[in-house]
């Protein structure tokens, strides 16, 4: 193995994703969970820049850094009795049997097709661009709708997650 700036790359995003998976999984606190997931969120951005795709980068920061991890965040200081969660709810062996079973899922799924026969009209011709995604999702005739009714339903859950904790208070 050749050693340059893109390997000393994969071996730090490597130690980002993987230490923060690691910190994920055996902390207790829901909120210190939260900044684990950030530190490997990180780390796979780093592999979308060391891939050459600064758009799945930047998707990667803004969407999961930036939105999904920041609304568990807010979601988990919100939440009144995170701090007198008991042991007793944390079951470690049904979550490795389930984790387990997704792990042999996915792996099936991507060594089957690798391995099976591929004909010639088998692969597509034509292959979407990130161009034709942004138009999809603009036009009116495309993905408009959807879109903008998950953005409401978001917004409608983080506000009845707020009176939900607010009303808890009082």
């Amino acid at each position: 193995m050749e050693l340059n700036a893109i390997s000393i790359g994969f071996v730090v995003f490597s130690i980002f994703t993987l230490g923060g998976g690691v910190g994920v999984v055996t902390t207790r606190n829901l909120f210190q969970g939260t900044i684990w997931l950030m530190v490997s969120l990180f780390g796979v951005a780093g592999y979308f820049v060391l891939l050459s795709a600064p758009f799945l980068a930047a998707v990667q920061i803004l969407v999961y850094i930036g939105a999904i991890a920041i609304l568990i965040t807010f979601a988990v200081m919100l939440t009144r009795s995170v701090a007198r969660i008991k042991e007793r709810y944390i079951r470690i062996l049904p979550s490795f049997i389930a984790s387990l079973a997704l792990f042999l899922i996915l792996l099936l799924g991507v060594t089957v097709p690798i391995f099976g026969a591929h004909s010639p009209g088998s692969i597509p011709e034509y292959v979407a661009s990130t161009r034709d995604l942004g138009a999809a999702l603009v036009d009116e005739n495309g993905y408009v709708v959807p879109f903008l009714l998950a953005s409401v339903l978001l917004t409608a859950a983080m506000i009845g997650a707020i009176f939900i904790a607010r009303d808890e208070n009082a």
